[in-house]
């Protein structure tokens, strides 16, 4: 079994990965629904959070049901950290995961997210000051390192759980690399397989088929994958996974009825969390996913991110299940 302190994961977790306006409450209450096993709110500033920043603070909203969760904050200076921890730990999470992995310019080159990734005795401290100020678990999410020449993976798992965290999830790829080629797991085996590392490894990064999951689970050996892009409009993939590794057969595809009804769900929330002229703008991005590879969807996605009104939205996707109901022109 895995265990993050106190918390029991089961034997092999499937994690829903921290993603930048998308794995906002909505989100992850479809894809609790498709098994998940740990999940965690979108990046939230350290800075934004001590400034009571309207944004940041609407990112500590939980709710029971998601539970585990973990809240995921990030920063380039160690006080503002520590104390952004706090304010966390307030909102009641199963733990705090420290962001050393974003690549994002605005980030990473203001020393924060994958940026610290450069000054690795800074991180250490910071990650220090951040486990002495909570009582609950942290945990870390970062990258191989800043570039192919500044992979210190195996260094910094070392030093990061010298000081207290309890899990590391690492993903495959430098800062230089941001999503591009393919993510490379060997360093994750060897951080995972390293004598001297006894806390949980996960491995994120390129994981899109229940398939591959098994392949880079027995492949590397990790304690669990963490899965963030592959999720985004197919929250199944999570099911697809878990029924693989009990089976070893393939799940049928979602359904037409349980598309239409997962991403209606998924926009009501939405709604109910943002308001309904947030939540009609923020949900058009997710349509598309809800949707691929079905035939003509482009014309009733411009009409789904041209509607102004929660009705409107229902309406037209009411509309699509009917239309490929009658038409037959589903392709997966």
């Amino acid at each position: 079994m895995v265990k993050i302190g106190n918390l029991n994961l089961g034997e092999f977790p499937l994690l829903l990965a921290p993603m930048e306006d998308v794995s906002d409450p909505p989100f992850r209450a479809v894809c609790k629904e498709n098994g998940v096993d740990m999940m965690y709110t979108e990046f939230i500033a350290a800075e934004g959070l001590i400034r009571s920043a309207d944004k940041s603070v609407q990112k500590l909203d939980i709710y029971d049901y998601e539970r585990p969760i973990g809240i995921q904050i990030f920063g380039a200076e160690i006080e503002s950290m520590r104390q952004a921890a706090a304010i966390a730990e307030a909102a009641k999470p199963e733990l705090i995961d420290i962001n050393y992995g974003c690549p994002v310019k605005k980030v990473a080159c203001k020393g924060a997210g994958a940026g610290i990734l450069q000054d690795i005795p800074k991180m250490q401290k910071m990650t220090e000051e951040i486990v002495k100020q909570v009582k609950i678990p942290v945990t870390v999410k970062t990258r191989l390192g800043w570039d192919e020449n500044s992979i210190k993976i195996i260094e910094v798992a070392k030093r990061l759980q010298d000081v207290g965290i309890q899990a590391l999830t690492i993903h495959g790829r430098t800062r230089k690399q941001m999503y591009k080629g393919e993510a490379d797991w060997r360093h994750i085996a060897e951080v995972k397989n390293h004598q001297d590392i006894h806390i949980p490894i996960f491995g994120n990064g390129d994981i899109d088929s229940p398939e591959k999951a098994w392949e880079y689970r027995h492949k590397f050996g990790v304690d669990g994958i963490m899965i963030g892009r592959a999720s985004i409009g197919y929250p199944w993939i999570f099911r697809e996974i878990k029924h693989y590794f009990k089976t070893q057969e393939l799940l049928p595809p979602p359904t037409l009825e349980e598309r239409v009804d997962t991403c209606k769900k998924h926009f009501i929330k939405s709604i109910e969390w943002k308001g309904e002229k947030l939540g009609i703008f923020e949900m058009r991005r997710h349509y598309t996913n809800y949707f691929r590879g079905f035939h003509h969807f482009k014309d009733f996605r411009m009409r789904l991110v041209e509607a102004e009104s929660m009705q409107e939205v229902i309406d037209i996707l009411g509309e699509v299940q009917d239309f490929y109901q009658q038409d037959l022109l589903i392709s997966y």
